[in-house]
């Protein structure tokens, strides 16, 4: 790849060119981690016949330091050891995660908005870039819809960790008699197809509607149709974008979720396995969920597929996922199965 790069036509295309170079620097911090990783083996072994050898004060200090190091060392054995089930043909690819509100109207459109915080902190902890596509704001409170890009080295890797039915219980908020209520929402994560994948999407077969951009008002209003929607009638998939001013951005944009949306479609029609990436979310209500978060009359977020849970439901709230991701990931990406774990209500 790096004699590629001396090629006389290699910057003819800089798009092409930049994706070659970032795909090139992946590769190395992979076998570089490797790398660096036996090294420090290597100075391990030195290290144990440095204690074995010494007596004393100075086997003591030779001993605390190794331990630090090994402790260290098991840390990072833990990431790479992560990073290795990163195998799929899309998990180095961008991700766009959508989420859509369920069963419990003005409740659903809420917590739809809490995961979309959840989910942006997430991915500032991660270091992915979030652009935010299309976010349709709910009648009364929160959102019914959103739409984000995550940009970063795995981010579609770790972020299908995320694709199902999730749900919350708490005491609500819009209940004057604060009743406990039960509130859900889908979370679809697909990848971002690159040039390199062809999708033949007809011109014929999308349906291009434009309209005002949502905004809080005045100024902030847009005065013209910015904003973009596209349906691609033989699916029915629908794609939109409004965070950008331009009207043809947001077509561009609006076009790249269309095709993923379309190519992931297409894969699972050919695998025959629906299930395999839709199914898993199923209905959007009772008997679907893959996660609960429990803020009332206990405190717990649970994963009913691997069964991991943590009572910190605020630290979950503000994106601390990880523990979730790396087990799914660690459990080689099980199915769902309701049975497994029943939680209370």
């Amino acid at each position: 790849m790096e004699a590629q790069m001396g090629a006389p036509d290699f910057w003819n295309s800089q798009e092409r060119a930049q994706q070659h170079i970032g795909k090139l620097n992946t590769l190395k911090r992979t076998i570089g981690g490797l790398v660096a990783y036996n090294k420090k083996l290597a100075d391990c072994d030195v290290m144990v016949e440095l204690v074995e050898a010494a007596a004393g004060a100075e086997q003591e200090a030779y001993g605390r330091e190794l331990d630090h190091t090994v402790a260290a060392m098991v840390e990072e054995l833990d990431r790479l050891e992560i990073q290795s089930f990163l195998s799929g043909p899309f998990d180095a690819n961008n991700a766009i995660l959508s989420i859509q509100a369920g069963a419990g109207g003005t409740e659903s459109c809420d917590w739809a908005n809490m995961l979309f915080r959840m989910y942006s902190r997430w991915a500032e902890r991660r270091g992915f870039t979030l652009e935010v596509e299309d976010v349709q704001v709910g009648d009364e409170a929160g959102i019914t819809k959103a739409t984000m890009v995550l940009k970063g080295e795995n981010a579609y890797g770790y972020a299908k960790a995320e694709r199902g039915v999730h749900r919350l219980v708490r005491i609500s908020p819009f209940d004057a008699n604060k009743r406990r209520h039960t509130s859900f929402c889908a979370v679809d994560v697909i990848a971002e197809i690159t040039d390199d994948i062809e999708v033949e999407i007809k011109e014929e077969d999308l349906r291009i509607d434009t309209y005002r951009s949502s905004g809080k008002g005045g100024q902030h209003t847009q005065k013209n149709d910015t904003a973009v929607r596209i349906t691609h009638l033989p699916t029915g998939i629908v794609a939109a974008c409004q965070n950008e001013r331009s009207q043809g951005k947001n077509k561009a944009n609006a076009m790249k979720i269309l095709k993923a949306r379309v190519y992931e479609k297409m894969q699972d029609e050919k695998r025959a396995e629906m299930e395999k990436f839709y199914g898993d979310k199923g209905e959007i209500g009772w008997g679907s969920q893959i996660r609960s978060y429990v803020l009332q009359p206990y405190q717990m977020v649970k994963d009913l597929r691997t069964g991991v849970s943590n009572s910190d439901t605020q630290g979950v709230l503000d994106g601390d996922l990880d523990r979730f991701v790396y087990a799914w990931l660690r459990a080689g990406q099980p199915r769902h199965r309701n049975k497994d774990i029943q939680m209370e209500e």
